[in-house]
């Protein structure tokens, strides 16, 4: 007799990976996030061809017991359901017609349907099946293997296996091999795994908060840090103009002067009319302006409103920053 298939290692990750997402709660799987404990189903399947020497087995931890299945072994030969009425035994009609009458036997069948994995349990219950073994379908969100909820399904063992095992022993089937599942207990799997991963979901919102308001910090200090300078540009910028200001001339306006003619220029800040005794202050290119509204100007921007020159270059006074 040959070894074939996958050995048990082959079978640990998406095992594993199923439990791991077991133990998170994962939204959408079969199982209610409150459940305590998962039992791993050792499967050694075995298939020959009737009128032949030809036989082989495999061997691995490759299926879950469902949450309401009795956690005990069984055995039988498997037996799939009749396919006019489909693979996933959800129609009433639902027979499994090559079922022994005098031997144990295992009924497979695949998820989906539109039907509870209940209703697929008791199908094959009702025929006197030992044991339900569920394959994944093709393209299952999470995991490969998943823990199934079946109330009301007795104690009929009921376990999952992914979709390729279930498609591996169901091909062999059509091919008129006789395939044969002895289904053990394989490992417990329980409050262990739920506060590992409460542990790990808080490591990870501990890291995730700290990380967010560290950021928060050094944005903050940085904002702060280049305030601080803007301000301080600002105030020497400031203290420049009013050095540069106090070097300006300044005019008091008089009856008869050009400014004060009905052609002269108005004020370009507040555009009003030059008017005698009106003073002025006279930036270095010659623009003049009201002294009152030009100071305040110059504080702010430091260039003539009308030409842009700078009076702190004009001046020669170099800006400190």
């Amino acid at each position: 007799m040959r070894r074939a298939g996958s050995a048990r290692a082959a079978w640990l990750s998406p095992l594993l990976a199923g439990l791991l997402l077991l133990s998170f709660g994962a939204g959408g799987g079969p199982c209610p996030a409150g459940a305590q404990s998962v039992w791993t189903a050792w499967l050694n399947v075995s298939w020959r061809l009737p009128g032949s020497n030809s036989s082989a087995w495999s061997a691995g931890e490759s299926g879950l017991f469902g949450q309401d299945s009795p956690v005990r072994p069984a055995a039988g030969l498997v037996v799939a359901p009749d396919a006019r009425e489909g693979l996933n035994a959800c129609s009433p009609r639902s027979n499994f017609s090559a079922a022994p009458a005098d031997q144990p036997w295992v009924a497979l069948v695949q998820r989906g349907g539109g039907c509870m994995f209940s209703v697929k349990i008791n199908a094959a219950a009702r025929l006197r099946a030992q044991a339900v073994a569920v394959f994944n379908y093709d393209g299952a969100a999470g995991p490969e293997v998943q823990t199934m909820t079946h109330p009301g399904t007795g104690n009929t063992v009921a376990i999952m296996i992914s979709y390729a095992k279930g498609r591996e022993i169901l091909q062999k089937i059509e091919r008129g091999y006789q395939v044969t599942m002895a289904i053990e207990v394989g490992k417990k799997h329980g409050s262990w795994m739920n506060n590992y991963s409460i542990f790990f979901v808080s490591v990870s919102f501990f890291i995730v908060t700290a990380a967010t308001v560290g950021y928060f910090i050094f944005y903050s200090a940085r904002r702060l840090r280049v305030a601080r300078a803007q301000n301080r540009r600002q105030r020497r910028l400031k203290a420049d103009a009013r050095k540069a200001i106090g070097q300006l001339q300044l005019r008091t306006l008089k009856q008869g002067d050009e400014e004060t003619g009905p052609d002269a220029d108005s004020c370009a800040v507040c555009i009003e009319a030059y008017k005698p005794n009106d003073v002025v202050r006279i930036l270095t290119c010659n623009h003049l302006f009201h002294k009152s509204c030009i100071d305040p100007w110059l504080l702010e921007h430091r260039t003539c409103p009308m030409c842009k020159c700078d009076i702190l270059k004009a001046l020669g006074i170099e800006v400190n920053l």
